[in-house]
């Protein structure tokens, strides 16, 4: 199999924001073969897994995809996802969230909202704000940007891993006199050329492509950058 021989509980892959279906090629094998090479027997996505550009708070293409096609498109692109990996958590994003907020701010009670396991066909999928695995905190990372979580870090006084900010992919440690804790930024699985990631085409960084590995159990986290070609 690779750097591990077997699956081992307790090892988690940590896949980063996918914003389908503006994903990067060749990012899905990437993290297959991380899986594989580390013996991960727990998948979690950090979050932003659809855009939803055509409703987007950011400007929005007038010669982009609609809003039908791109939701159809965002599903049929996580279908291999959804093959390699059926069951995973799922942390919402602020892209995943966008159409919730807008029915919220619309006055539409949350009772017409379906689940987004449901929406985007990945059942097996468990979609929440946060997940805690082995007292590792994995949330999307909404309101924190790049080195703001090592402050959130000392303040929740747990390791977190977090994704959001494409720029940025680092681990960074935080010792008190009764543990050493982490913060991981995962990087990201976003393909920066498609026409929904505009908005950063003059920022001075560059996406940086990559997932995560979290191992024995909750201890050991390693950024894994995939190669661009």
């Amino acid at each position: 199999m690779g750097y591990i021989d077997e699956i081992k509980k307790g090892n988690v892959l940590v896949i980063g924001d996918l914003h389908a279906p503006f994903t990067r090629t060749g990012y899905l094998e990437h993290c297959i073969a991380v899986q594989e090479n580390y013996g991960c027997d727990t998948i979690v996505l950090i979050g932003d897994v659809i855009d939803n550009h055509y409703s987007s708070f950011h400007e929005q293409d007038p010669d982009g995809y609609a809003a039908g096609e791109e939701l159809n498109r965002a599903i049929d692109s996580l279908k291999p996802w959804h093959e390699a990996f059926p069951e995973a958590k799922v942390c919402i994003g602020n892209h995943d969230a966008i159409i919730a907020r807008k029915a919220f701010s619309s006055g539409v009670s949350n009772r017409w909202i379906r689940d987004y396991d449901e929406v985007l066909n990945t059942p097996g999928w468990d979609f929440r704000q946060q997940h805690i695995i082995d007292d590792v905190v994995y949330v999307h990372g909404t309101g924190c940007s790049g080195k703001g979580i090592t402050k959130r870090v000392r303040e929740w006084q747990c390791s977190i891993v977090q994704g959001h900010i494409h720029t940025e992919a680092f681990v960074d440690w935080y010792c008190n006199k009764d543990k050493r804790m982490f913060a991981m930024q995962v990087g990201c699985g976003v393909d920066d050329r498609s026409y929904a990631m505009a908005y950063a085409k003059n920022f001075t960084k560059k996406y940086i492509v990559s997932c995560g590995v979290v191992l024995n159990n909750g201890t050991l986290p390693i950024v894994v950058p995939m190669e661009i070609v």
